[in-house]
């Protein structure tokens, strides 16, 4: 049996995106491990292709990075013996680097990332990307440049596992909007007030409005839905959160995980994009889509986790009725 570790270890809708790689390194082996961090082991579950997650807590990748131990590192090598290749997936900011020296340490015998910093014997195929294609595409030419290709019919979009879970009952009867009001990085999402204003702009042109969040998130979809919306804050896990989104017309979302998972079950999406990231990067891919937001704002390419900008004006100073009529030129298609 040829078995396959592929690693992303940072948030749910950077695991999303490595949903092509994965497939094309399934279609041509018997096993694929993937090896995720605790924030994106739910998104790891829903791939098609994964036949066993894994989740460690990198040092080098995490936001909130727990103290590199000695005996963890070892632990960790000692866990992925038996490999006979690896593919490890970051962003452009990350570095491979530091996992493959522990899946060296495991005598995993290939080994290969997209990398600029000079690996020495650490990779046996170092990847460069030239450009700024898109998240997903960057990380399929990985596989691809392995000798993964995608199998015939694969069309290389995001998707995640069916069937999915029944939830009417949570939505109610009849078509709506979601609007997801949170992200995983400040700065990438609009002001609990102003996401308020955009639910009561879609209300009252119509729209059956869903609001949608993790339990952590309670507080603001509560306050982002008022009387006028349906408030599903910390009442869906992944595969419930990908089905409301699967029956959404329309999904309203900042760059955030369920923005990508909206992609992955084909879902019109009005991204609301602070440009602390690029949106040709991270912008939903593969849907019909919307971007809002003032990709030119003095934040733009800055990385930055909290706004450094007074009033939070690219993603602010969108109007309401900028998104009404998005939502309306996605439903029409």
């Amino acid at each position: 049996m040829t078995r396959v570790l592929v690693a992303r270890q940072d948030n749910l809708g950077d695991v999303l995106l490595s949903g092509p790689c994965v497939r094309a390194v399934a279609a041509h082996v018997e096993h694929v491990t993937f090896l995720a961090g605790p924030r994106g082991r739910a998104a790891a579950e829903l791939l098609p292709g994964v036949d066993e997650v894994r989740t460690w807590c990198a040092p080098w990748i995490d936001p909130e990075p727990p103290p590199v131990t000695g005996d963890s590192v070892l632990e960790l090598a000692a866990s992925l013996r038996g490999f006979d290749a690896a593919l490890v997936l970051t962003s452009f900011h990350q570095s491979p680097l530091p996992l493959a020296l522990v899946l060296r340490m495991a005598g995993v015998p290939w080994i290969g990332a997209v990398c600029d910093d000079y690996p020495g014997s650490l990779l046996d195929l170092r990847h460069r990307v030239d450009g700024d294609p898109p998240e997903a595409l960057r990380m399929l030419s990985l596989a691809e440049a392995a000798g993964y290709p995608l199998p015939p019919g694969d069309d290389g979009r995001l998707a995640v596992r069916r069937p999915l879970p029944e939830v009417s009952g949570l939505v109610g009867a009849g078509r709506y909007v979601v609007v997801h009001p949170m992200a995983s990085v400040p700065a990438r999402q609009p002001s609990t007030v102003h996401t308020g204003r955009i639910v009561q702009a879609l209300v009252a042109a119509g729209h059956h409005v869903v609001v949608t969040g993790s339990p952590a998130d309670k507080q603001v979809t509560a306050e982002v839905s008022g009387e006028v919306a349906t408030d599903l804050g910390g009442r869906t896990g992944p595969a419930e959160l990908a089905a409301v989104l699967a029956g959404a017309d329309v999904v309203v979302a900042p760059n955030t995980g369920p923005a990508h998972l909206a992609v992955a079950v084909g879902t019109p999406v009005v991204s609301l994009f602070a440009p602390v990231v690029p949106a040709a990067r991270w912008a939903p891919f593969g849907v019909p889509a919307a971007l809002l937001g003032d990709q030119h704002a003095p934040c733009r390419g800055s990385r930055a986790r909290t706004c450094p900008v007074p009033r939070h004006p690219c993603l602010d100073g969108i109007e309401p009725a900028e998104v009404v009529e998005a939502v309306a030129g996605l439903r029409a298609g």
